[in-house]
């Protein structure tokens, strides 16, 4: 395997690694952050429900994407391209989400800094699905 091609995998792998762990760790177990999703006291049980659930979607969704971009099944273009359409599957799913009305990126009751101008949850979202397209672009330069 190319070295180019080696970096391309690698770079799509850690997306899928980080939507595998992330919403998990972000919204769960760092105390920092959990306070403001699960951990919240004035987030209603349905709240929790839906954020619980895109927990484990990503997961799965992570996982699956990781299952693809290390299999030696089937064509490995073809599992590159599914593992990088998988992995950016909740990242866009962010964007989408703060699109439909009555929704927030943070509750107001926090005061969460912007990271280079962006919310910090859509400057994640950003790096990921950069990192995923040079993760491609990378992998399938020259083929």
């Amino acid at each position: 395997m190319r070295t180019r091609e080696l970096a391309g995998r690698a770079l799509v792998g850690l997306v899928g690694a980080m939507t595998t762990g992330g919403g998990l760790a972000a919204d769960a177990l760092v105390p920092t952050t959990a306070r403001q999703h699960l951990r919240n006291p004035r987030w209603p049980g349905h709240a929790k429900f839906h954020d619980a659930q895109y927990i484990v979607m990503s997961v799965l969704l992570g996982g699956y994407s990781l299952r693809l971009v290390t299999s030696r099944r089937g064509d490995p273009d073809r599992n590159l391209l599914a593992a990088a359409a998988i992995s950016a599957t909740p990242w866009l799913g962010m964007y989408g989400a703060a699109a439909f009305p009555g929704t927030a990126l943070v509750d107001e009751e926090f005061d969460t800094p912007k990271v280079l101008g962006l919310d910090p949850n859509l400057f994640v979202a950003t790096a990921c699905l950069a990192a995923l397209g040079a993760g491609v672009g990378l992998a399938r330069s020259g083929s």
